[in-house]
């Protein structure tokens, strides 16, 4: 495989980090902490980038890519942190009216999990409950929960819902296992990005912070710090990009077997990246103020969407 981007693939990779950019700087994602997450002007604007058209047809009133372009996009959300159900109301657009034009924000949840826990229900004008007999629709407002009191990603609020209502069936089970694949795909794709950008962090600080009238960069344990960090955003990469071109052409390989292995290595990558910034950054990495703790918070929470760490390595080892 050539994981080489070409013309288009980086103009859309470098059109969508501009956005963030403009329109979810860090100071703009702090200030989502009090509103669920989301914002419904700016989640208008992001549908409007056709985020959650991705991979519907321009007939269908989408973008037309694949699963490739796709994951250069969520690279770029994920390294932004880019707060709310993204991925749920990118996979839920063409099934859910108004979460392709964004103004229906869908959210999602497994069945069974023990306790329920849904995200954003606050912000949530609709839920998809995936399990293994399809996709069922369940209102908002049909959903009662009690919410998580400090949940670990200030901008990923949650809820604990005791009774989940059955919903109106919008998928069969092969449409759940799509679901599952291309979820877990997205899902690594936001942890590179998250794996990238700490790296990108970690660095600028290291030349800039001084020690013993030195940057920290130039001292020999920093630098391998920091070189760990680059080789596993690398692998990650590597791994999430074949994840993406595979389920788009399953002639190439095994598309399960491609998808485990990128949210396993992703996910590895995102963790201890975010950790390892922060050991860079020192005491003022665990500071609210510096930005390197809400990096690992988010890659904590994007481990457990669509299967931990440790669901994937024993699904990739049960195809070994």
């Amino acid at each position: 495989m050539d994981f080489d981007l070409n013309e288009d693939e980086a103009a859309l990779q470098e059109g969508v980090r501009s956005f963030c950019a403009g329109r979810f700087d860090m100071e703009t994602v702090r200030s989502l902490a009090d509103s669920a997450g989301v914002d419904r002007g700016r989640w208008r604007e992001l549908a409007d980038t056709g985020v959650f058209g991705l991979r519907l047809p321009e007939a269908d009133g989408g973008v037309g890519l694949g699963l490739t372009e796709a994951v250069l996009v969520f690279e770029e959300l994920g390294r932004a942190v880019v707060p709310g159900p993204i991925l749920a109301s990118h996979l839920a657009a063409g099934l859910v009216d108004g979460a392709l034009s964004g103004d229906r924000v869908v959210g999602l949840v497994e069945r069974p999990a023990h306790p329920v826990l849904v995200e954003h229900l606050d912000a949530l004008d609709a839920l998809v409950v995936v399990d293994d007999e399809g996709l069922h629709l369940v209102e908002a407002d049909a959903i009662s929960g009690e919410p998580v009191g400090r949940p670990l990603d200030p901008w990923t609020p949650l809820h604990v819902v005791a009774d989940l209502p059955a919903g109106q069936v919008i998928g069969g089970p092969e449409d759940a296992a799509r679901w599952r694949l291309e979820g877990a795909v997205l899902a690594a794709a936001q942890l590179l990005g998250i794996a990238g950008a700490t790296v990108e962090l970690g660095t600028a600080y290291a030349k800039e912070r001084e020690q013993f009238g030195k940057p920290i960069g130039t001292f020999q344990a920093v630098k391998h710090i920091l070189a760990d960090m680059l080789t596993r955003a690398e692998v990650a990469r590597a791994a999430v990009y074949a994840a993406g071109v595979t389920l788009d052409d399953p002639s190439v390989g095994d598309p399960a077997r491609a998808a485990h292995g990128a949210k396993l290595i992703a996910g590895e990558a995102g963790i201890a990246n975010g950790k390892a910034c922060i050991q860079v950054h020192g005491g003022m990495g665990f500071t609210w103020e510096v930005d390197a703790h809400l990096y690992l918070k988010r890659a904590f929470v994007l481990d457990t969407v669509f299967g931990s760490g440790d669901v994937h390595a024993e699904a990739m080892a049960a195809l070994v």
